[in-house]
């Protein structure tokens, strides 16, 4: 009996943006590298998802209307979300790696280059 090779799973990538042009640009390019990803316009609407705390990564912006990327990861940390965290920002030398105890592994500035964010992604998941 042959066995079937199954599809290796594709690591879900939480993705949240207010800005919808830039959310869906980066929602295109990760799923094209093969994630599965959710993506949120702001931190309330992700953290009100059961399902974010099974994201492998995180992806956010810095600064989001109502919410900001900091006080997103403070909350998925508090629910025992423990896995890696990227950040957007526009904010050239601001360093909110550890802004308010949110422990980001990598920040990117705006304008963001695709090759920059996947290799963060890759290497957040493991996939790197």
């Amino acid at each position: 009996m042959d066995s079937i090779a199954q599809p290796a799973a594709r690591p879900r990538i939480l993705l949240v943006e207010d800005d919808s042009a830039v959310r869906r640009s980066i929602q295109l390019m990760l799923h094209a590298h093969g994630y599965d990803v959710r993506a949120y316009a702001s931190g309330a609407l992700a953290l009100a998802d059961p399902a974010a705390t099974e994201a492998a990564c995180l992806v956010t912006g810095y600064r989001m209307a109502g919410m900001t990327g900091s006080e997103l990861l403070r909350g998925l940390r508090a629910a025992g979300w423990l896995r890696p965290a990227i950040l957007i920002t526009a904010l050239r030398g601001d360093d909110p790696r550890d802004a308010g105890g949110a422990r980001f592994d990598d920040i990117l500035e705006k304008p963001l280059l695709d090759r920059r964010l996947l290799a963060c992604v890759d290497r957040a998941t493991g996939r790197g």
